[in-house]
């Protein structure tokens, strides 16, 4: 059911009209692990992506947008306008994604 909630950033989901019904967000934090932080420290001389922290990152991110959407089932809503994301760092060594945006229910 879930997984059915549209998820969109912009304010108007064109043709439907809807009803507010709150904020929702979705949350996750991951650690980096010993090797990453290896790989990341020789990457860091030479220059280039790190692959590594760009999965965890991007990981990090579908999983807020699964939880942002669980979030707004479990209040009755078909959709999410205005979804944001948001990151940071935690001590250093996690970094915590965060998706967010106002619950609609659709009234059409």
């Amino acid at each position: 059911m879930a997984e059915q909630i549209l998820v969109t950033t912009t304010e108007n989901i064109p043709g439907r009209k809807y009803e507010i019904i709150g904020e929702v967000f979705g949350v996750t934090t991951q650690s980096k692990n010993a090797i990453r932080d290896f790989g990341a420290g020789l990457k860091s001389i030479v220059g280039g992506e790190i692959k590594a922290y760009t999965s965890m990152l991007t990981d990090s991110r579908d999983q807020s947008i699964d939880r942002l959407r669980q979030n707004a089932s479990k209040m009755g809503a078909d959709a999410v306008v205005m979804m944001r994301f948001d990151s940071g760092s935690i001590a250093g060594d996690m970094q915590s994604v965060v998706a967010y945006g106002t619950a609609v229910k659709f009234i059409d």
